[in-house]
C-alpha cells in the first residue's frame, strides 16, 4: 500500500497514493479507527476520498480531536489515551497506549481489486506482528481453548448440524480479538461484514494475518490496560446489551418435537407435579401451519391465546421459533406483501431468489433494508397480543438447503449460472442481491438485521415489556438485540467442556447473554452426562434444555428418580442464585462486562490462568470448576492468586486455600465444585417454582472476609422500566477488625424487613457493632440477622 499525499484536519488524518488510501480518526477516548483502502482507486469513484460507510456494529458517531506531528516519513498521531505512528509511504503503523508502550505493530497492508462477472473480485489484507509471548482471546463464537494462538478462523455465518470440537465457521461472526502480553491487554476489531478470515500465528508464528473479501479493512484499535478495560471500551463502541426480563434467566425447556398444544401442557404439568422450577417452554417448527412463519397449525394448536394464558397461570412463558424464510405460497399474506413491496432478496439474474428451507418454495426478506425491518417488526404484533413472551430466531445465517431455479432465467442456463449460484455452506449465493449490495458483503449481518427488526417490533408493540429474543446468527453489536446460544451441539462430554471457552469467548466479544443446549441438541445423553451438564448449566446466563426431534426425550425425569433429584437440586440452586445473576446482567448492561469470565480477569499476568479453559468466573468472585469427564469424582482446578473458600453447591463451606496453585477437589455426582474469592460475595434467595419479581422478599448475603470487599445487588420489578434499587457493599479487614458499609441508590421500596449476612473466613469474634442481633459463629461461619436499613457493620476478632 503506497501513500505519498496527506491532509490533516482537527479530527482526521488522511493519507493517499495513486491507488490506496488510509484514514485515521478517534471515535472515543482510548480507541482509534483506521480505514485501510489498499485498492481504493479501483473501487467506486471518489478516490482519494473514501466512500461514506454505515456500520452495522458501531453505535458512536463521535469524533474526538487528534494531534498530528510529522517527522520525516512518519506521522505521529495522538488522542486521548492513544497514540499511533504511521509510515507515510507504506501505511503501516505502530499502536501505543498513553504510557508509550507499543501494543500492536502493523507490518503489511495489501489488497487487490478486479472487475469480474457476476461479482467483482476484492481482497484486503493486514498483517500484525505477533510477539512470541502474546496470547489472543475473543473472536466471538469459536472453538478451541481460550488462547486462540495457532488457529485459523473464517467469519462466515454457517448452519452446521452437528458441529464438532474443531468445526469452523459456526453461526456467529465477530471479528474482534484481544491481545494479552505481560498482563497488558489491547483490542483489535475489524468492522467488515464481508466473508473474512484470520490466521492467528498459524502459518507464520510471528504474524496475525487478517483478510477481508471486501475492498477495505476498517479497523478499531482499543487500549486496556486491563482485559476488562478492553471489553468495556469495545462494548461502549458496539452497544451495551439491554437488561433482559427476569423470567428469561429462569429454567427453560425446549424440544423439536412438541407437536401439539397438549404436549406443551404436559411438559408444564410434568415440571410442576415434580416440584421442578420452570419459567419458559419453547415452540419449535411443529406449531407452524405448513412451515409458514407467523401462522399456527390450528388443528394442533387451536387456541394460541388460551394456551399462553394457561401457561402463564402456571408461571410459564411461551417462546416460539421464527425463521426468516417466507413460504412462496399465493394468498399467504407475508409472501404477498413482501412480493408486492419488493422486500425480497433477488438472484443475480434479478429474479426473486427462491430456495428451500423447511418451507418449499421459500423466499427471503431483505433485512438489510430499514423498511423491511419495520415491516417484519410489525408482524410481531399479533403474536405479542396473543401473549407470546419472547421470540426465538433460528436458521437466520440464513440457512438455505437448496436453490430452486427460476424457469427461463439466467440461473437455469448454465455457464455463468454456476458462478451466479456459487456459495459456501447451506446459504444464499455470494452474488444474491440485497438492493445495491451482494450477499457476500452482508451475509454475516443478515441474522443480526432480522433480530434487530424483531427487537424494534417488540419495543413498538409491547413497550411496557422488555424484549426477549434469542438468536442463532449474529455479528458484532448483536448484544444490543438478543441473547445467543451455541447452536446444534451434541450430547458428548467434549461438548460439555467445549461450551465453557465458547461462552467465555462470546462474553469477551461483547455477548454476555449466552448459553448452550443442555445436555446436547443431538445424540443420546447418559444420565451422568445429563446431570453434569445440568449442574454446569446452572451458571449459564441462558439455561435451556433442548433436543432434536429424532433423539430420545431428555426432560429431567427421563433418566430415573435418582437423576431427577440431582437435576432438581441443580435447578433450585439456579433459582437461589438469581439475585446475583440478575445483578450481573445489570452490570453487563451498564459496563459490558460478561457474566462468565476467564480466570485471567483475576490476574492477567498469571501464566497458568491462560490455560484454565475448563473453569470460569461467575462474575467477579465465584469460581466454577465443574466435573467434565465421565466417571470422575475428583478434578484438578487452578486457583488464581488470592485466597479461595471451597464452597461446593453454594452450601457448607470448607477450607480456605491459597491461590496461585493447582489443587485436587472432590466432586461426587451430587456436587459442583465452587470457590468464593476473599473479598467477594454473592446474594442468594430461596428456591421457587418460577420467577415473580426481582425485588426479593428474602435475601442472604454470603461474603468471604478479605481486605477489599466489593459486591452489589440490583433490584427492580423484573420486567418493564420502573423504579429500581442498587445496593452496594464495600468493606475490608485491618488490625483485628472486619468492616462492611452498605449504600443504597434508587427509589424502589423493599418488601423485606430483614436480611441475613453470612461471613466466612473469620477465626473468632470478640464483638459485633451495627447488627440487629449479636449473631452466631458456627464452624467458622458468622451469621448475622440485619435490618434491611443497615449501613455499617464492624466485627472485631
Amino acid at each position: 500500500m503506497r501513500l505519498h499525499e496527506s491532509a490533516i484536519e482537527p479530527t482526521r488524518l488522511h493519507l493517499w497514493g495513486t491507488r490506496a488510501a488510509l484514514e485515521v480518526r478517534c471515535p472515543m477516548p482510548g480507541v482509534l479507527r483506521l480505514r485501510h483502502a489498499p485498492s481504493s482507486a479501483g473501487v467506486g469513484f471518489l478516490h482519494p476520498q473514501l466512500t461514506p460507510k454505515q456500520s452495522w456494529a458501531v453505535v458512536t458517531d463521535e469524533e474526538q480531536p487528534i494531534q498530528v506531528r510529522r517527522e520525516g516519513d512518519t506521522f505521529h498521531v495522538t488522542a486521548e489515551g492513544v497514540a499511533l505512528e504511521v509510515a507515510r509511504t507504506s501505511g503501516t503503523w505502530s499502536f501505543r497506549d498513553a504510557t508509550g508502550r507499543v501494543l500492536a505493530r502493523c507490518e503489511a497492508v495489501s489488497g487487490e481489486y478486479a472487475p469480474n462477472m457476476p461479482l467483482n473480485h476484492s481482497r484486503a489484507r493486514l498483517a500484525l506482528h505477533a510477539p512470541e509471548d502474546e496470547a489472543y482471546l475473543g473472536f466471538g463464537e469459536k472453538v478451541g481453548p481460550l488462547n486462540k494462538r495457532g488457529q485459523r478462523f473464517k467469519f462466515w455465518n454457517t448452519d452446521v448440524m452437528p458441529h464438532h470440537p474443531d468445526t469452523d465457521p459456526l453461526y456467529i461472526s465477530i471479528p474482534f480479538s484481544i491481545g494479552l502480553r505481560e498482563g497488558i491487554a489491547w483490542g483489535f476489531f475489524m468492522d467488515e461484514t464481508w466473508r473474512s478470515e484470520v490466521d492467528v500465528a498459524y502459518t507464520d508464528a510471528e504474524r496475525v494475518q487478517w483478510e477481508s473479501w471486501g475492498p477495505e479493512l476498517d479497523v478499531y484499535l482499543i487500549t486496556g490496560p486491563h482485559l476488562a478495560d478492553v471489553v468495556r471500551r469495545y462494548v461502549a463502541l458496539t452497544g451495551r446489551p439491554p437488561l433482559p426480563p427476569l423470567w428469561s434467566l429462569g429454567a427453560q425447556q425446549s424440544r423439536w418435537g412438541y407437536e401439539h398444544a397438549d404436549d406443551i401442557r404436559g411438559v408444564i404439568q410434568a415440571y410442576r407435579s415434580r416440584g421442578l422450577p420452570l419459567d419458559v417452554v419453547y415452540l419449535d417448527i411443529d406449531y407452524l401451519e405448513g412451515y409458514k412463519v407467523w401462522t399456527w397449525d390450528r388443528s394442533r394448536f387451536p387456541d394460541p391465546q388460551g394456551l399462553t394464558r394457561e401457561a402463564a397461570s402456571a408461571g410459564v412463558r411461551l417462546v416460539p421459533i421464527i425463521n426468516p424464510n417466507v413460504k412462496a405460497e399465493p394468498g399467504y399474506a407475508p409472501y404477498e406483501e413482501a412480493k408486492e413491496q419488493d422486500f425480497l432478496v433477488r438472484a443475480d439474474s434479478g429474479d426473486v431468489l427462491v430456495g428451500e428451507v423447511w418451507a418449499r418454495p421459500a423466499v427471503f426478506p431483505d433485512f438489510t433494508r430499514e423498511e423491511v425491518q419495520r415491516w417484519w417488526g410489525d408482524w410481531h404484533k399479533e403474536f405479542l397480543e396473543q401473549g407470546i413472551a419472547g421470540i426465538w430466531n433460528d436458521m437466520n445465517e440464513p440457512a438455505c438447503f437448496s436453490l430452486i431455479e427460476a424457469t427461463g432465467s439466467v440461473m437455469a442456463t448454465g455457464g455463468r449460472s454456476e458462478e451466479a449460484k456459487r456459495t459456501e455452506g447451506k446459504t444464499l449465493p455470494f452474488a444474491a442481491r440485497h438492493g445495491r449490495q451482494r450477499h457476500v458483503e452482508v451475509h454475516n449481518v443478515y441474522g443480526m438485521a432480522m433480530t434487530k427488526a424483531g427487537y424494534e417490533g417488540f419495543r413498538k408493540h409491547a413497550p411496557q415489556r422488555r424484549p426477549f429474543l434469542l438468536t442463532r446468527a449474529g455479528y458484532a453489536g448483536m448484544q444490543r438485540y438478543a441473547a445467543a446460544w451455541t447452536g446444534d451441539n451434541s450430547s458428548h462430554w467434549e461438548h460439555l467442556e467445549l461450551s465453557m471457552p465458547m461462552l467465555v469467548g462470546l462474553g469477551l466479544s461483547g455477548v454476555a447473554f449466552t448459553g448452550a443446549d443442555i445436555p446436547g441438541f443431538i445424540g443420546q445423553p447418559s444420565a451422568e452426562l445429563f446431570t453434569r451438564w445440568t449442574q454446569l448449566g446452572t451458571f449459564y446466563p441462558l439455561m435451556r434444555n433442548h433436543a432434536a426431534k429424532p433423539m430420545p426425550m431428555q426432560e429431567p425425569w427421563r433418566f430415573g428418580d435418582r437423576y431427577l433429584q440431582l437435576a432438581k437440586a441443580a435447578l433450585e440452586r439456579r433459582y437461589r442464585l438469581l439475585p446475583t445473576l440478575y445483578s450481573l446482567m445489570h452490570e453487563a448492561s451498564e459496563s459490558g462486562l460478561p457474566v462468565l469470565r476467564p480466570l485471567l480477569m483475576v490476574d492477567p499476568t498469571d501464566p497458568e490462568a491462560i490455560h484454565a479453559f475448563d473453569a470460569f468466573l461467575f462474575g467477579r468472585d465465584l469460581l466454577v470448576s465443574p466435573i467434565t469427564k465421565p466417571g470422575h469424582t475428583k478434578r484438578m482446578v487452578y486457583l488464581p492468586r488470592g485466597q479461595w473458600l471451597e464452597w461446593p453447591n453454594l452450601d457448607k463451606p470448607r477450607a480456605v486455600r491459597e491461590g496461585g496453585q493447582h489443587v485436587i477437589v472432590d466432586g461426587p455426582l451430587d456436587t459442583v465444585p465452587l470457590w468464593l474469592r476473599a473479598g467477594g460475595g454473592v446474594a442468594l434467595t430461596r428456591p421457587a417454582a418460577h420467577t415473580t419479581t426481582a425485588n426479593w422478599d428474602y435475601l442472604e448475603w454470603h461474603i468471604h472476609a478479605g481486605p477489599d470487599v466489593r459486591l452489589s445487588l440490583y433490584e427492580d420489578a423484573g420486567d418493564g422500566y420502573g423504579e429500581s434499587r442498587l445496593t452496594t457493599i464495600t468493606g475490608g479487614m485491618d488490625r483485628g477488625r472486619f468492616w462492611l458499609e452498605r449504600r443504597v441508590q434508587g427509589n424502589l421500596a423493599t418488601p423485606r424487613e430483614k436480611e441475613t449476612l453470612r461471613i466466612y473466613g473469620l477465626k473468632g469474634v470478640r464483638a459485633i457493632t451495627g447488627a440487629l442481633e449479636l449473631g452466631s459463629l458456627v464452624d467458622g461461619v458468622l451469621e448475622v440477622p440485619m435490618s434491611v436499613k443497615w449501613d455499617r457493620l464492624v466485627v472485631s476478632f
